[in-house]
């Protein structure tokens, strides 16, 4: 199967042949078919499959008829990364149709965007809170709209959308098309797309775990001793670009100049930046310029380069979604990826629970000469384990020591 089995307008045609894309990803083939045939569609799929072409295709196809003098595509993202990635994408499929797009998010100039808005786009894709804005103040008329697109809706449910979605719903026309895309489908966003969609189509690929294209690796590891162990880990192992999840601002920014101290190409992306210096962090990596990225949660549904290929959980994700989301950041387009998750004692609940998501066991790995039983220094603070939020326990705890979760580890050496 090949693009032009999709009859798209001859315009939007040339610009899927100037992005130089030949074969559809499953994700593609099924959803775009369904959504040029007028009918609202929950997505599933995993990042990296290829699922904002799904929309933005048809949406292309379909906005070359009509009048372009106003807004008739809403595609609501949870995050300013995400929502740059996907008006990127609009520009890059759509660079031969003349559509306009113009996105909308919190940390920039209110007046800007309220000037863009007036220079008739067609298509806007918007952060909830900052949408809600434009609305409450009467800078975008959205009277017109024929689609909306909910993307990556079960982020938008972890940091706290929900509501700003339904008020959201409220201004738009009862009369359109409505996209949901996610990665995972728990009950709130299956609640949501009851009330929105009407009569929806599903379409689900790979939507119940992490990529296979990507394997999984955890090192069992002291707190104190995970940057040295990191240290180690990048030394010793090949690598392309280096995305690492920590759990807070101050540890994401820490490790970053730890790194750089180091003599890595190094920065870290986390919500302190302003959005001109999130920027140029993300196009830094993106054109090499950095080859290690640390970056809190913030950035984990936002970041679009395909030649990741490790992530290292430095700290745990709290929940199995968020390890899916993370994870799904390398072994992209169909390219193999490595995950190592640094753990301790403590997370052997969370463990549990991804290993049943992944339907395996996840190989415990040793490094061959690390130190792992140095003492911590005296009043370390910088390495404490952040607090917690409290947590339904999903089966019962069996607590044991360091030592014995490490019992049966893999001891290798790396290429």
């Amino acid at each position: 199967m090949e693009f032009n089995t999709f009859d798209f307008h001859h315009q939007v045609m040339a610009g899927v042949s100037a992005a130089r894309y030949l074969t559809p990803t499953p994700i593609q083939a099924q959803a775009i078919p369904l959504v040029m045939q007028g009918h609202d569609i929950v997505g599933l799929a995993q990042t990296g499959t290829g699922k904002t072409a799904a929309f933005v295709l048809p949406i292309l196809h379909r906005l070359m008829q009509g009048r372009r003098r106003h807004v008739r595509a809403l595609i609501i993202a949870p995050t300013r990364e995400l929502a740059e990635q996907i008006h990127q994408a609009i520009g890059t499929l759509g660079s031969r149709t003349g559509l306009k797009s113009v996105t909308i998010y919190g940390g920039v100039g209110f007046n800007p965007q309220a000037d863009k808005l007036k220079r008739a786009a067609a298509i806007v894709v918007a952060c909830p809170g900052r949408l809600l804005d434009h609305i409450s103040r009467g800078t975008i008329d959205l009277s017109h709209l024929e689609v909306l697109v909910l993307d990556e809706s079960d982020r938008m449910l972890d940091m706290g959308f929900l509501p700003d979605i339904r008020k959201i719903i409220e201004h738009l026309p009862a009369k359109r098309q409505t996209l949901l895309f996610s990665a995972t489908m728990p009950d709130d966003i299956l609640h949501l797309s009851r009330a929105v969609l009407k009569a929806p189509v599903t379409v689900q690929v790979n939507a119940t775990g992490p990529a296979s294209t990507v394997s999984h690796k955890l090192y069992p590891v002291a707190q104190h001793r995970k940057t040295p162990l990191l240290l180690e880990l990048l030394r010793h192992t090949a690598t392309e670009s280096v995305l690492i999840f920590t759990r807070t601002k101050h540890r994401a920014k820490r490790l970053g100049e730890q790194l750089g101290k180091a003599g890595y190409r190094a920065a870290s992306l986390q919500g302190n930046l302003s959005q001109a210096q999130r920027q140029a962090v993300m196009n830094g990596f993106r054109n090499g310029n950095f080859q290690i990225l640390v970056a809190t949660d913030v950035a984990s549904r936002g970041i679009d380069v395909t030649q990741i290929s490790h992530v290292i959980n430095y700290d745990m994700p709290d929940t199995t979604d968020a390890y899916t989301h993370r994870i799904g950041r390398t072994g992209r387009n169909a390219k193999s990826g490595d995950a190592f998750t640094f753990i301790t004692s403590e997370d052997e609940d969370m463990v549990r629970s991804i290993e049943r998501v992944l339907r395996t066991k996840v190989k415990r790995c040793i490094l061959n000469g690390f130190d792992y039983k140095m003492a911590a220094p005296p009043g370390d603070a910088e390495f404490a384990r952040p607090r917690r939020k409290p947590q339904r326990r999903l089966e019962q705890k069996n607590p044991k020591s360091f030592k014995a979760y490490g019992e049966g580890a893999h001891s290798f050496g790396h290429r």
